[in-house]
């Protein structure tokens, strides 16, 4: 039931995770390191990404004046947002567990390789290759746009007449009349009718945007505007070899979005890792538990987890899943990848330790 809260990430700070895991550094075993290899085997974090979609809604200038000219019944009348979980993404990575080190110790005079993220976990042995990811793409935060009232359209809309007027109602009887003289404008051009037709259709698109961005700014000016925007925060967790049973991990909040699980501020999201597998050691023809290789070459075989996030009791994702921390480490013997007529290779997963591939080197 113990997990440790790692991390509440920005987006921006879970994008620099994804750069990092992409670096490897190369290890080659050669006399100078008397060709032993240190790594390290990994412990699975599991990253949540939490994406919200929020609105602000803001009454227009004019709101009360609404219905009166322009015959609008649904105008935005008290400043509101509104938050809603929009996707849950769930993914596994690695990091480095400090008490599971490990030298391989290769035969004298070959020369094999592995290729190591960062952190000395392993990526590949004797290949060039690691594996691809398998993660769910993260969405982007799309920031909040200005609205109609924030722009230079708004400022063009804006008469000296209503400019100069101290009355709120006399403003708001100009700019209805504003609104309707704008349509008639663009009537006239369409219709060909007009004083001063566009010299051509571009300039005739030109005019027509112009008229109608001044009428959709004025019209927001009594209907009010509403703008749309998202963001995402990653809530990082390392659940131990019990799982996990419906722990708060962060809380959403209908003004201010994602927050920390201690903030009472927004309803719990919660999350569960239930055990459906655990690893176990390979065994021979008798059915005896195999021995590790003298100097072997060390790797996880893990276990597996249903990871349910649930939010205002309903599951919002759910996600099988392989973790280290479920499993045993098992070894295999270096001599594969020294045989000079026929070296092996190898290729990890970097959030489990386990084999995605062992075969014949290219």
């Amino acid at each position: 039931m113990k997990t440790r809260l790692l991390l509440l990430l920005t987006a921006v700070s879970a994008s620099a995770i994804i750069a990092a895991a992409q670096t490897t550094q190369r290890l080659t075993a050669t006399r100078a390191n008397e060709y032993g290899l240190i790594y390290s085997l990994p412990v699975t974090d599991i990253d949540i990404t939490v994406e919200t979609a929020h609105t602000r809604r803001t009454p227009g200038e004019f709101h009360n004046y609404a219905r009166r000219h322009l015959a609008i019944d649904d105008a935005i009348r008290e400043p509101s947002t509104a938050v809603e979980v929009r996707s849950v993404t769930i993914n596994t990575r690695g990091t480095a567990d400090p008490a599971s080190k490990w030298l391989v110790q290769f035969k004298s005079g070959s020369t094999p390789f592995m290729l190591l993220t960062p952190e000395g976990i392993p990526l590949t042995v004797n290949s060039e290759t690691a594996a691809e990811t398998t993660d769910t793409d993260i969405p982007e935060a799309q920031p909040v746009q200005p609205s109609i009232l924030e722009t230079e359209i708004a400022r063009q809309a804006m008469t000296q007449d209503m400019i100069r007027s101290s009355s709120i109602s006399k403003r708001a009887e100009l700019a209805a009349a504003r609104i309707f003289e704008l349509r008639d404008m663009r009537s006239e051009i369409l219709s060909g009718q007009s004083d001063n037709p566009p010299a051509d259709g571009q300039a005739m698109k030109l005019v027509l945007d112009n008229l109608a961005g001044q009428e959709k700014a004025l019209t927001a000016m009594f209907a009010g505007t509403e703008q749309t925007w998202t963001t995402t925060r990653t809530i990082s967790l390392r659940p131990d070899s019990l799982g996990v049973d419906n722990e708060i991990i962060a809380r959403i909040s209908p003004f201010d979005g994602v927050l920390d699980a201690d903030n009472l501020a927004g309803a719990p999201l919660t999350v569960s890792v239930t055990v459906t597998g655990r690893g176990s050691l390979p065994v021979n023809e008798k059915g005896e538990i195999k021995r590790f290789p003298k100097g072997g070459l060390a790797y996880q075989i893990p276990g597996t987890a249903i990871v349910t996030v649930s939010y205002q009791g309903h599951e919002v994702a759910s996600k099988e899943v392989s973790l280290a921390q479920l499993g045993v480490t098992f070894g295999l013997d270096p001599g594969l990848f020294t045989d000079k007529k026929a070296p092996s290779q190898l290729r990890f997963d970097p959030a489990t330790g386990a084999i995605l591939l062992l075969g014949p080197a290219l």
